[in-house]
């Protein structure tokens, strides 16, 4: 498939940027005309992606690190999200991916992240190596029409 653009985008992995990529992936999507709920979705999914690599790829690092966020829309409007990290990577993705599975459940944390982003996109993947980072690769056809109107 011909991809007809792409955006690169490199931030830090802080709180405050989870809704700079929010706003990014909703602005690079405009082109595909989503609909209102459409955008809503993908934002949400966005939003539990960074939000893993914020709270979890960097525990207990001294500095910061850098999230990359790769957009990508091709000729059959698909929209391609990449959203990676350099951190401590994931032991075990298929567990990580199970609701309600977290792997500090002394926290406040709900363990549905993947299940979230799944339940709105067409398609995730996550490809994660121990100590090297995660990369979360997460697909949406939009289906919206070019006039505007939802199908």
């Amino acid at each position: 498939m011909k991809i007809l653009s792409e955006v690169k985008i490199t931030f830090s992995a802080e709180s405050r940027n989870e809704s700079f990529a929010r706003s990014a992936v909703s602005a690079f999507a405009v082109r595909l005309d989503p609909s209102v709920s459409e955008i809503g979705e993908i934002k949400t999914a966005v939003s539990e992606a960074v939000t893993n690599c914020i709270v979890h790829a960097y525990r207990g690092a001294s500095a910061k690190g850098k999230i990359e966020l790769v957009l990508r829309e091709n000729e059959n409007h698909i929209l391609y999200i990449k959203i990676k990290d350099r951190g401590c990577g994931i032991d075990d993705v298929k567990k990580a991916m199970e609701p309600l599975y977290t792997s500090h459940p002394e926290e406040e944390r709900a363990g549905l992240g993947f299940a979230v982003m799944e339940s709105f996109m067409d398609k995730v993947t996550v490809r994660s190596v121990p100590q090297k980072g995660t990369a979360v690769i997460m697909t949406r056809k939009i289906l919206s029409d070019r006039s505007g109107t939802d199908t």
